[in-house]
């Protein structure tokens, strides 16, 4: 018996991951729904080589609607929601409710509206497994572990391209450099969020969501060679932490196949001789405002992070569009930050609501 997959964003770099494995996997999983942004020929493409039923186009095509629809299928068991932003909010709640498994490269959805997350998740007896390589390191950490209760997460990041840059150099990154990232190979809001550390500072408020523990448990450290994802901790000040080199395949089949292990060929064989030696530094103080603001806004709680979230994705792509500079990206999340009023987050209308008054503000300050 296969279980059904939706992939939401298949057409993106975690989506095109999620179907390589899928492709390895066929006698576990079937395709049964993909949905794309506007790509439409690679869309078509892709529904004709997985044989799945449905596919939908957000642009040009049937609306944001068509991400709800195919994450509540009948046949889909897992959901993998792999849209960029807070586009994949209603689809990831919708399947919850509907008792799917939610793979979750999404991050924006716990970081705008955790508690609501949490709150579809045991109203329909769905759950979430989350696709970050970070998260899905420290989960697999959690599970050797034998489910004891997390002490501190310790994330690391690669620093991105600018790690060893000057300030004033980094203020003044072209698009090309701030596309330039050392070690992963992702979509091009993702990779200037990992440039500025903004990603770093999602993953730190979406960590604080899915496993349930306090912000000052969670640090974050420098690591260039992206070897170790994460480290946890537990009572008795024992550390265990994942390794591999750096691929989205395997978190995406762990989600797959969570809390179970498959074999899967198609996954690098780890090999410490080639990994080399492995350096770890402290953030500087002051080095990555955006990742500062973002962690500031998610112990502030309540809008607080959704307005964050909404006043980055509007300043990157003011940035890729060439309307204001590299350094900019972080004064404009600061100045919607200063504005807004934080208020509480247990409505899917006040969510949105201060999603769409970041995202105003936002603009204005980018025109």
């Amino acid at each position: 018996m296969t279980t059904g997959v939706a992939i939401l964003g298949s057409t993106g770099s975690i989506g095109t991951a999620a179907l390589r494995v899928l492709a390895r996997q066929r006698e576990r999983f079937r395709v049964v729904a993909l949905t794309a942004n506007s790509s439409a020929d690679l869309l078509t493409r892709q529904k004709a080589e997985t044989g799945a039923r449905f596919g939908g186009l957000v642009c040009g095509g049937a609306g944001p609607r068509c991400l709800v629809e195919a994450a509540t299928l009948p046949d889909v068991g897992i959901v993998i929601n792999a849209v960029v932003g807070a586009a994949g909010l209603p689809a990831t709640l919708a399947a919850l409710r509907a008792g799917k498994r939610v793979a979750l490269a999404n991050k924006e959805t716990l970081v705008m509206a955790g508690e609501l997350v949490r709150c579809a998740a045991r109203e329909g007896q769905g759950e979430v497994v989350p696709i970050d390589s970070e998260h899905s390191a420290a989960l697999q950490c959690l599970a050797s572990a034998g489910g004891r209760p997390l002490q501190r997460l310790i994330l690391t990041a690669s620093g991105g391209p600018f790690r060893d840059w000057p300030p004033e150099r980094v203020a003044r990154a072209t698009v090309e450099e701030a596309l330039n990232h050392p070690t992963w190979r992702m979509g091009r809001k993702i990779t200037v969020d990992s440039a500025t550390l903004a990603n770093k500072a999602l993953e730190v408020i979406e960590g604080h969501f899915l496993f349930q523990i306090p912000f000052d448990a969670i640090e974050v450290v420098l690591h260039p060679q992206s070897i170790v994802h994460a480290f946890t901790e537990f009572a008795d000040g024992s550390v265990l932490a994942q390794m591999g080199f750096p691929s989205m395949e395997l978190p995406i089949l762990y989600a797959l196949t969570y809390p179970e292990r498959v074999s899967d060929a198609g996954v690098r064989r780890f090999d410490p001789a080639a990994a080399g030696s492995l350096t770890f530094q402290q953030l500087k103080p002051g080095a990555f405002p955006a990742f500062d603001l973002g962690v500031a806004a998610g112990r502030a709680g309540g809008t607080g992070p959704a307005v964050y979230n909404a006043a980055n994705e509007v300043a990157v792509h003011a940035f890729l569009a060439g309307r204001i500079r590299f350094g900019q990206v972080a004064d404009t999340i600061d100045a919607v930050l200063q504005a807004h009023q934080p208020g509480p987050a247990s409505e899917l209308a006040a969510v949105l609501a201060a999603d769409a008054w970041a995202r105003g503000r936002a603009e204005g300050r980018c025109s």
